[in-house]
């Protein structure tokens, strides 16, 4: 089966994006000065990520998320997991996702299941743990895209083994 057109996959393009805000902003930006700067409180600024983008993502620890400027081992390992894994991901979903790779698929579902992990135990911290929001609505409403995308990537990727046809994206056959 030969892949529709990026053009007529709509859900894809949104993937996409997703995938490249992570890759280029979340990923290696918002989480590696967590794990370059493992004292939010004592550091100098590194030569990556720029000063104004650790202010920013100290900025919103500080008023919003507890957890991100504690920074205790467990949320570092979630933080290593997306440097060294959802990282690469991202550059090869957006790859495959653009193209039509039906090869992605399991990696999909891998990284969907790894993801809703993840967010669970970090949203179970932000709302009954030691370093809780005060703003639990800003910081679950911040997230939600980390519950929503691997739901809907899982459910995409899950429901057909050629998830980039017209039969598996309910588009008619040309």
């Amino acid at each position: 089966m030969h892949p529709l057109p990026l053009s007529k996959r709509p859900l894809d393009i949104a993937l996409i994006v997703f995938f490249c805000v992570n890759l280029f902003f979340i990923t290696y930006i918002v989480d590696i000065e967590q794990l370059i700067i493992p004292d939010a409180y004592h550091f100098q600024y590194p030569s990556w990520p720029p000063a104004v983008l650790v202010d920013l993502v100290h900025w919103y620890g500080h008023n919003f998320d507890p957890v991100l400027m504690a920074r205790p081992a467990w949320w570092r390992a979630t933080i290593w997991i997306d440097a060294i894994f959802f990282g690469p991901f991202y550059a090869v979903a957006i790859y495959a996702y653009a193209k039509g790779k039906n090869w992605i698929r399991f990696a999909s579902i891998v990284w969907a299941s790894v993801m809703l992990t993840n967010v669970f135990i970090i949203l179970f911290e932000e709302i009954n743990g030691e370093h809780a929001t005060p703003q639990l609505s800003r910081v679950l409403l911040s997230n939600a895209a980390w519950v929503i995308f691997p739901v809907i990537v899982m459910y995409r990727m899950w429901s057909s083994v050629n998830p980039f046809s017209a039969a598996s994206s309910g588009q008619p056959k040309n």
